[in-house]
């Protein structure tokens, strides 16, 4: 069950990580995910690309806040 609940999360993570058009919050959430996943590369681009995409919102205030604390680690 635990496998096949961690294969589903992944496949949706890809999913909206694929997703050009994907909204700050999915993208955050995401980034999240990545993070408790110990996927640091994806989170840390993740959150890279809520700051291009949507420099003036709360979320890119929050992915600069996580980027700076995952670079100090």
């Amino acid at each position: 069950m635990k496998k096949a609940l961690t294969i589903l999360l992944l496949i949706i993570t890809s999913v909206l990580s694929g997703c050009s058009g994907g909204s700050a919050a999915e993208m955050f959430e995401t980034a999240q995910f990545e993070e408790l996943q110990n996927n640091r590369a994806h989170a840390m681009q993740l959150y890279e690309n809520i700051i291009k995409k949507y420099p003036e919102s709360g979320y890119a205030a929050k992915a600069r806040e996580r980027l700076s604390e995952m670079k100090k680690d």
